[in-house]
């Protein structure tokens, strides 16, 4: 496994694949890896000849300073967990790699229709700033087909309408998401929860799967399910930034006795720790 930081090296190793005639995955993390993100890079080998990993954390993406700070940084932690799996390449640019104009004077991506709903509205300028980095890191790069995780469903769905949009010679692929024994799904910032915490933080998921077994037998008062299903997280401690039910092909607001797929989506703080979790709820 190759660990490179430039774009000269990276395209170096690239072009080298390419002469080959040999299909090219690509999954972008911010590192501090866990289960999930092995997953996606298990996923990508299933489907290409090569696995190409980055590791950034992405200033452009945080709309609070402190969260940036926080974020947790293993590199080597995370090289030795990539080299394990096989993976063929790990890209670890810095800023003046990505930004190399600086982030003030950087060209930002816009992709309408996700910056007013669901975690649009509680993080100010994040998906611009997911949008431009993932637009900076497919054009590096250059894969055939990048994953991405079902987890940040919004996510995925923004970065589909980025490359249909934009013409990106890309194949994107959702993978489901990983979950701890509990439900709890798995997140870098899981580690940033108290032992008392992880007891309490399964219970988004439950609510979940207690609204899609409602949603399955015939439910169609969405708004009580919701309601109900947010007092009892405020109840257990969390602070419900959203819990929504949304189609899940365009993520607009889910009507009573609609047919189709459906995604139940939420975010909420448990303490200082923001977690988001959704899940498929096939009416169709």
């Amino acid at each position: 496994m190759q660990v490179v930081d430039n774009t000269v090296a990276l395209r170096t190793r690239i072009k080298t694949w390419r002469a080959n005639n040999e299909l090219i995955a690509f999954v972008p993390t911010m590192g501090n890896l866990h289960e999930g993100h092995l997953s996606l890079v298990q996923k990508a080998k299933a489907l290409a000849d090569r696995i190409v990993v980055s590791i950034y954390v992405n200033p452009l993406q945080f709309n609070d300073k402190n969260d940036l700070e926080k974020y947790p940084r293993t590199l080597t932690e995370d090289i030795n967990l990539l080299s394990e799996q096989e993976c063929d390449l790990v890209f670890t640019p810095d800023d003046s790699v990505v930004y190399p104009q600086g982030m003030s004077e950087q060209t930002s991506v816009h992709v309408p229709g996700m910056d007013d709903k669901l975690c649009g509205l509680g993080r100010p300028g994040h998906f611009d700033g997911v949008a431009t980095v993932v637009t900076k890191l497919f054009n590096m790069v250059q894969a055939d087909i990048a994953v991405f995780g079902e987890k940040d469903y919004q996510q995925l769905l923004l970065i589909k309408k980025l490359v249909a949009d934009l013409n990106i010679p890309i194949d994107v692929v959702g993978a489901p998401t990983r979950r701890e024994d509990s439900g709890l799904a798995m997140s870098s910032r899981n580690n940033l929860l108290s032992d008392t915490q992880r007891l309490t933080a399964p219970l988004l998921y439950q609510q979940l799967m207690t609204i899609r077994t409602a949603l399955e037998n015939g439910e169609t008062d969405l708004d009580a399910l919701t309601q109900a299903a947010q007092t009892q997280l405020r109840e257990s401690g969390f602070e419900p930034e959203y819990l929504d039910i949304r189609r899940a092909d365009d993520l607009r607001p889910a009507q009573p006795g609609d047919r189709t797929a459906l995604r139940i989506l939420v975010a909420a703080r448990l303490g200082s720790v923001r977690l988001i979790d959704n899940i498929l709820c096939d009416l169709a």
